[in-house]
């Protein structure tokens, strides 16, 4: 049996960034623990305190398909690139370059207007990406 994986990005403000990758993945938030409506519920019933309620938040899969993202508050600002990244296979790899490119550009545009940001594009040897980065800046590809 595979092992389960939550990635886990460090952030300033995690209900903003988890609204983002919602967009971009097309992911729903995880529900509240059961027993609790909200998870406004399941933080009070824990005695977390209201100031601390944006600390982290998780958001997944809706056909529990892909990995889990919880996103978690850190006091420091992202200052390098990411040793990790995630790359949207937005288009398929056997694709012709052309509709690869009509693919691709549409999504990268939906989501700069989300609050992502380009970084550059690739396309050599048949290949396409559009380099982005989140709104907290961090780096991603959609290909």
């Amino acid at each position: 049996m595979a092992t389960t994986v939550q990635l886990t990005i460090d952030c300033g403000d995690p209900q903003a960034l988890a609204q983002f990758w919602m967009t971009a993945l097309h992911y729903v938030p995880e529900p509240p623990p059961s027993g609790h409506e909200s998870w406004d519920s399941w933080l009070t019933a824990i005695g977390v305190p209201q100031s601390e309620w944006n600390d982290g938040a998780s958001i997944g899969d809706p056909e529990m398909v892909g990995p889990k993202l919880y996103f978690q508050k850190v006091p420091e600002p992202k200052t390098v690139k990411n040793r990790l990244h995630m790359d949207l296979d937005i288009a398929a790899v056997s694709d012709p370059l052309a509709v690869r490119v009509a693919d691709v550009e549409p999504e990268a545009a939906r989501l700069v207007l989300a609050g992502a940001t380009v970084l550059h594009r690739v396309s050599d040897h048949g290949h396409f990406q559009v380099g982005m980065r989140d709104p907290e800046g961090n780096e991603f590809d959609l290909r």
